[in-house]
């Protein structure tokens, strides 16, 4: 039976918008018979390797390899799935696993930290984001695959891991020893702080535009009802599937575009817009902050982008990654497909996120961090990759941005720390929701 599934995720550490269709479909054109000389190109490589070669070569690893070549050559998110890219797949979206909680990726043969898991076993030993992973219990891992890196931190509960780390702004390598444990997908967390509000949003996993509403009724029960101010967390979040973006966007909005994608040909655009009768606005009236940094991606933008657009919430943070495409995932076999890039995603507006990302309306640097400054040069994103989609829309628009620099933003985390603050970004949020009339936060770009 044929189905789409259209999720938004980080597979391969990378991440990608990803709709499941037939491998056969009445849309695949025809190879053009002027590719004809290139395949004899293609042709004539194989069987010089074959005849040639110092060493016999299986043809499944010359195979998988030309594939891999032709795919990386169009762009960083499309590739192909063998039967363990197809299981590391259903492990991101709905399973559990034993390991550390890391996102990764490969970056000129070195293995970087896109993002830790919030909660999870690498988070507690203090791994962060633009991190380089230089050694494994000891052992260099400098040239390998992002698979063999992966099979190595992977490994049963309990057990122990070195990992030596490079940071951007230190000196000396990091050593930390992590204790694996089983990694469940629990990407929805929330808290009270005073009578606001903070829901934070791990990733977009199966059901978090259910469990973001079960939050909100929670948050609801212990003000006992008097919630002034709501928080939404997205930092760090690297996407998931798109359905749950558009659920929990819609959680927030009564009418309009959340998403739209479009692509090649028609049949690849769409419209995602919100359900005025199920449920609304479950927070009306209620001033919001959504909260973004460089590590929020892909499913992350179309929330952040849906709800700025529409003037629901005030995003606040820093600028988010740029992922702005969407993937299809073709099955090849029972356990082999290809993730093409198909098509870009926009925001209600007809912004393109792609390359630039979402810019908050109120830029907040982490200042809590001690290594912020010197980790900022280097921060990771969409536009760091090679061979990234270019933007083709070029917008203007100027977002509306303090123009003068709050004196808060120059308290150094040592001082931040006295005052019993480790997380600037969220005081800062909470701050501005307690000074805010319920409504005029939302509606101050009107």
């Amino acid at each position: 039976m044929a189905f789409k599934f259209v999720s938004l995720l980080r597979a391969s550490a990378l991440v990608s918008a990803v709709a499941l269709i037939p491998a056969a479909t009445a849309g695949l054109a025809a190879v053009d018979a002027r590719s004809g000389p290139e395949f004899s190109k293609l042709m004539a490589v194989y069987e010089r390797i074959k005849t040639s070669y110092v060493e016999p070569v299986d043809d499944d690893k010359l195979i998988k390899g030309a594939i891999n070549g032709m795919l990386a050559a169009l762009d960083p998110h499309s590739s192909y799935l063998d039967a363990r890219d197809f299981e590391n797949l259903r492990t991101q979206t709905d399973g559990s696993y034993g390991g550390l909680g890391l996102s990764v990726t490969m970056d000129d043969g070195a293995v970087k930290v896109i993002a830790p898991t919030k909660g999870s076993p690498a988070d507690a030993a203090g791994v962060k984001a633009g991190d380089y992973i230089t050694h494994i219990n000891g052992k260099l891992i400098f040239g390998g695959t992002l698979d063999e890196a992966v099979d190595q931190m992977r490994g049963p509960p309990g057990t122990t891991i070195s990992l030596t780390l490079f940071r951007s702004g230190r000196d000396e390598p990091i050593d930390v020893k992590i204790t694996r444990q089983v990694i469940e997908l629990k990407p929805v967390d929330w808290k009270v702080e005073g009578n606001v509000g903070v829901i934070s949003v791990s990733s977009f996993s199966a059901n978090v535009g259910s469990e973001v509403l079960d939050a909100f009724k929670q948050v609801k029960t212990k003000t006992g009802g008097r919630v002034t101010g709501l928080v939404l967390d997205l930092r760090g979040n690297p996407g998931g599937l798109l359905d749950q973006a558009v659920a929990l966007s819609d959680l927030f909005l009564d009418h309009g575009v959340i998403v739209s994608q479009r692509g090649r040909y028609p049949r690849d655009n769409e419209t995602y817009n919100a359900e005025s009768m199920t449920p609304g606005d479950i927070a009306k009236g209620i001033p919001m902050v959504v909260l973004i940094n460089e590590g929020s991606a892909s499913a992350s933008e179309i929330v952040a982008g849906a709800l700025q657009d529409q003037h629901r919430a005030v995003l606040m943070g820093q600028r988010s990654f740029g992922k702005g495409s969407v993937q299809t995932l073709m099955p090849l076999t029972r356990d082999t497909a290809l993730k093409l890039t198909t098509a870009r995603y926009y925001t209600p507006s007809g912004r393109s996120v792609q390359e630039g990302g979402i810019d908050p309306d109120i830029a907040v640097p982490q200042i809590s961090d001690p290594d912020l400054r010197k980790r900022a040069q280097r921060f990771y994103r969409e536009s760091d990759l090679r061979g990234h989609l270019i933007n083709e829309i070029k917008d203007d628009k100027d977002l509306e941005r303090d123009r003068v620099q709050d004196p808060r933003f120059k308290m150094t985390p040592d001082e931040l720390k006295t005052k019993g603050i480790d997380d600037f970004q969220l005081y800062y949020a909470l701050q501005t929701l307690g000074r805010t009339v319920p409504q005029s936060l939302a509606a101050r770009k009107r």
